[in-house]
Formats: C-alpha cells, structure tokens, sequence
C-alpha cells in the first residue's frame, strides 16, 4: 500500500496485521482520487473508520488542509499515527481513538470531504451516515465504500445520493447537499 500522488508520493504506509482491518485496495483508492481529484486541496478531510489512514493521508498528500481520523482500536491509531509520521504530514493531521457514532454525535467539527469505510455488514454505515451528513458543510461530499450487494439509503440528513461506482465486490456511493447542482 502506497501514497499514490501528491507531497508523499510513493511511500509506503504500514497496515494492521491480521483479518480486522480490510485496507482499501489500491484500484478503488485511485478511483476514489478520480472521483474527488477537484475537492481535496485546502479542504478538510473526515476519515472514519480509518484503519490504517490510507484515504487521509492521500488526501492531505493531494493539498488537503487537515484530515481528522477516527478509529476505535488503539493498534489502528498506532498505525496511523507511525503512517503519518512515514509521510510528514502529522502536522496536518488529528488522530483520535474513539467510537466514530459517538463523536460524530458530538459534532464539534465541520467537514468538506468524508470516507465512510466501516466494517461492511455490520449497519455501521447506515448509522454513521446521517451523522456524517450533519458535520458537513454545505459544498461537502461523503464518499461511502460498501459491499456491492449492500443498498444504502437515497438520502442522509440534507445530503442525497448521487452516484454509485462499482469496482468488482465494492462500490462506492457518494452523496452531496441537497442544493448543490450537478
């Protein structure tokens, strides 16, 4: 796993090890970029569920002003943080240890872009995207990668679907606020 462009460009990132942790793979995470290529610099970024940050941190490696990463498990902010150090873009970066419904909840923070990346089949995403939709700002878009046998609803809060890409057993579905014009 790699940074694919940008500041960091090529540097390997470290993962979990084990089955708990289900990284993006490289051809959808290039297919995510393609799809945000215009709405990442100078924007702040929410990776929840972060895993091993591969999405942030590409994300601040493309010109993201700051990426916040949530996680539950210490070793996945462990491997977040060692990732981010790897790459140099700590200073951009804030890594929290905690149930991502919950500080969701919180809605301390307003987002422009957000990877939705649960554990698949477990209603994670279904819950976490309505409280995703309310840390949003206005011009934002929430990105959400799940099995492609799995439905997600045709809106979330003031965000609606607006597209879904298909990349073998994944898709990925974005949403945008209800007064954006495509």
């Amino acid at each position: 796993m790699r940074v694919i462009t940008g500041t960091a460009r090529g540097r390997r990132l470290v993962t979990r090890e084990g089955s708990e942790t289900r990284p993006t793979p490289e051809r959808v995470k290039e297919a995510i970029f393609d799809i945000v290529q215009f709405q990442v610099e100078g924007r702040r970024v929410l990776d929840a569920f972060a895993g091993s940050g591969q999405l942030g941190i590409e994300a601040l490696s493309r010109g993201a002003d700051h990426a916040t990463f949530l996680d539950s498990s210490r070793e996945s902010i462990q491997v977040i943080q060692k990732n981010l150090t790897i790459t140099g873009l700590a200073d951009k970066a804030s890594v929290y240890q905690t149930d991502t419904l919950l500080y969701l909840q919180r809605r301390g923070q307003r987002y422009d872009l957000c990877f939705l990346d649960p554990p698949y089949r477990t209603g994670l995403l279904q819950q976490a995207l309505p409280l995703c939709a309310a840390v949003m700002n206005p011009g934002g878009l929430i990105l959400c990668e799940h099995p492609a046998d799995e439905e997600l609803p045709q809106s979330a809060g003031d965000f609606c679907h607006l597209r879904e890409y298909r990349y073998g057993k994944i898709r990925i579905a974005t949403f945008v606020h209800k007064d954006v014009s495509v």
